[in-house]
């Protein structure tokens, strides 16, 4: 079978969902709103997972954005989140406001936003990013928006569980703490996973490869999910479509 990088991405995203009951993504997250929607799709009929979109008609029963997302997270009413960032360090913490010293910043970012009240509070954060250089994973990030870790003290229901990039899937544990790489996407391995990782992190001398979709996840994957993505992603879903079509012209799967 063909399969795209992006659906090694989505279908990991789905594994990392097993078992939540409410995933909420932002309005700018088509990756994990589809891999969330995956997650849906193979439960149905066995169990519910309720999705939260912001800013989708279709996909969000808030109607009051942000600050009923807000609410159900303090009440412990959402397990998962996605939460990105413009640095990301081996303690799992994020930066969200810009790079140099604050506020004299040479680069700035939109901002941290609720991110640290999400990070303390949701039970399940998958941080998400794309790009996996040494500009990203840094061994330090330059402003703290929302920490990885905290003093044993400090009431925390929430953190980090997983870190998944272009290349790798990794884990968080907050007791050691630290990342552990997880698999390796097809295509990479792990020396250049290393060379574009500024921090350290544990990892077996021959990782595991990333598992791609069997033939019926795939499907779902291509034809439901594809469509329910277009009413709130339609650019990202027309490239998605273009790239299938790309690789695979004649419409085969394999």
């Amino acid at each position: 079978m063909t399969v795209l990088p992006r659906e090694i991405l989505i279908c990991t995203i789905a594994r990392l969902l097993q078992d939540v009951r409410h995933v909420a993504v932002g309005a700018s997250s088509p990756m994990p709103a589809a891999g969330a929607m995956l997650r849906r799709a193979l439960d149905e009929g066995q169990r519910k997972v309720r999705l939260s979109i912001l800013g989708s008609v279709e996909h969000n029963f808030f109607t009051n954005g942000s600050a009923e997302l807000f609410d159900s997270a303090g009440q412990g009413r959402l397990d998962a989140f996605f939460l990105g960032g413009g640095q990301i360090d081996g303690m799992a913490n994020v930066n969200l406001v810009g790079v140099g010293t604050y506020p004299q910043m040479s680069v700035r970012w939109p901002g941290s936003f609720g991110s640290a009240y999400l990070y303390f509070t949701v039970p399940r954060v998958i941080l998400f990013r794309e790009e996996h250089s040494p500009r990203v994973f840094v061994e330090k990030v330059d402003f703290i928006s929302a920490p990885g870790i905290s003093t044993p003290e400090t009431y925390r229901p929430g953190g980090p569980v997983a870190l998944l990039t272009s290349k790798a899937l990794f884990s968080f544990d907050s007791q050691r703490p630290g990342f552990r790489l997880e698999s390796v996407h097809p295509g990479h391995d792990l020396q250049e996973i290393l060379d574009a990782t500024g921090f350290q992190f544990d990892h077996d001398d021959i990782p595991p490869t990333t598992p791609g979709p069997d033939a019926a996840t795939l499907s779902l994957l291509r034809d439901r999910v594809l469509n329910e993505l277009s009413e709130t992603y339609p650019a990202f879903a027309a490239q998605w479509r273009r790239d299938l079509a790309e690789a695979i012209p004649d419409g085969a799967s394999a």
